[in-house]
């Protein structure tokens, strides 16, 4: 059974039925799962969770499927690591680190949203699959639609990584490099959409697909013992991961599992694409658009579908947003390998980077616990490092040639 009830229109409140529905008929806004929330809290109890695998799926009645998941068994329930030797580094009392740069199977967290949006694919009969994406979910969509027996033809920015191009060919979904940005791959997707029978997950499979963010904020409840933390600093794309995140605090405020205290949003972006923290600087959600030009390119969202709702997030829990330049960018992503042994794509090296600036603005209490969600791997962005890491010295095989090179000269400093 599904406690999920209908669709519901974000801003005109109208309902639909459960179906792959893009958007809202009557104004376009994106439409929203609502649940029975009652009966949820008759039926479940936490403890119930607790003998369950350790996988996105212990959440399976928070999650808008009517049948058992039909892929994405391995996926979720990552490490929420502390981080103590980083948070020395930026000025804090008690910092965690959600791990999502090993999450199964493509190492982001867009595995979640991909297992929750092709399950559902698979309830409604589609065999073919697609998705617009800057890199994270075209991995995702290829390995979890190989998994599942269906065709994949992925869209993306021409001008995408190599990395996560190859990590998405190897998989035998059909690739298809689009001359432009992000936006523009997008439009092109949702046509796409319109005139073909295919589950595209971030189109008409969009509100279900969205729903597998909420594990993140479901896991760092449980594993901090059913407690949320102070503070989280979230990046941002689209805008959906953090008003998922939120609402997934929320669900747990409704059914009483976690006390009802309000957790601080903050919003991380990349100074080359930042119309969602550009909005918050200025105290509210009108999103004007940008054209991305950075080396995050996973956040490389210039119109995101859900900034405005990501916007509202920030201001109403009385958090902020920030962004920072491709060069701190760079020392994010090194800082958080030197102190913690994480090694994070772009993206998350924009939120330890934005982390660290939110804290010397005095934006975000040091005295208080935070996490930092690192949503994907640096094995897919390795490119960015190249010419920003020293090349190591060469010798030959010889003792006194590693202690004159290495030895002497750390003595001397």
């Amino acid at each position: 059974m599904t406690y999920a009830v209908h669709l519901k229109c974000r801003e005109c409140d109208r309902t639909y039925p459960l179906a792959p529905i893009a958007a809202c008929e009557e104004c376009w806004a994106p439409l929203e799962i609502v649940y029975d929330y009652g009966s949820l809290w008759a039926d479940l109890r936490r403890e119930d969770l607790a003998p369950r695998p350790p996988n996105m799926w212990r959440y399976r009645e928070l999650l808008p499927l009517e049948r058992d998941p039909y892929v994405g068994h391995q996926t979720g329930y990552t490490p929420l690591v502390p981080a103590p030797r980083l948070a020395k580094a930026l000025g804090v009392r008690e910092l965690h680190v959600k791990n999502d740069s090993v999450n199964h199977p493509t190492l982001s967290f867009k595995d979640r949203v991909v297992a929750v949006a092709l399950s559902k694919a698979h309830e409604f009969g589609f065999d073919t699959v697609g998705c617009s994406s800057t890199g994270n979910l075209a991995n995702a969509v290829a390995a979890q639609a190989a998994a599942g027996g269906f065709k994949a033809f992925i869209f993306v920015p021409a001008e995408l990584e190599r990395e996560k191009i190859i990590a998405t060919q190897v998989y035998g979904a059909t690739l298809v490099r689009v001359q432009g940005n992000y936006d523009q791959v997008n439009r092109l997707c949702m046509e796409v959409a319109q005139k073909h029978t295919w589950g595209v997950v971030n189109v008409n499979l969009r509100s279900y697909y969205s729903e597998g963010s909420k594990t993140v904020g479901y896991e760092i409840a449980e594993q901090f013992g059913w407690r949320l933390p102070q503070n989280i600093v979230i990046p941002m794309a689209g805008g959906s991961l953090i008003t998922k995140v939120y609402k997934a605090f929320d669900e747990l405020r409704t059914l009483a599992w976690v006390e009802p205290i309000q957790t601080r949003f903050y919003g991380a972006q990349a100074t080359g694409c930042s119309p969602i923290t550009s909005a918050v600087k200025r105290g509210n959600s009108q999103i004007d658009p940008q054209k991305p030009h950075t080396i995050a390119k996973s956040l490389a969202i210039g119109s995101p579908s859900d900034g405005m709702y990501a916007a509202r997030t920030i201001l109403e829990t009385g958090g902020m947003g920030e962004d920072v330049t491709d060069e701190e960018i760079v020392e994010g992503i090194r800082l958080l390998g030197e102190t913690e042994g994480i090694f994070t794509e772009t993206a998350g090296g924009v939120t330890v980077a934005v982390a660290r600036k939110l804290v010397r603005q005095g934006c975000l209490n040091p005295d208080e616990c935070t996490v930092l969600v690192i949503t994907g791997n640096g094995l897919k962005t390795t490119s960015v490092l190249h010419d920003r890491i020293a090349e190591s010295v060469l010798i030959p095989p010889k003792l006194e040639e590693f202690e004159e090179q290495f030895l002497d000269a750390a003595a001397t400093v």
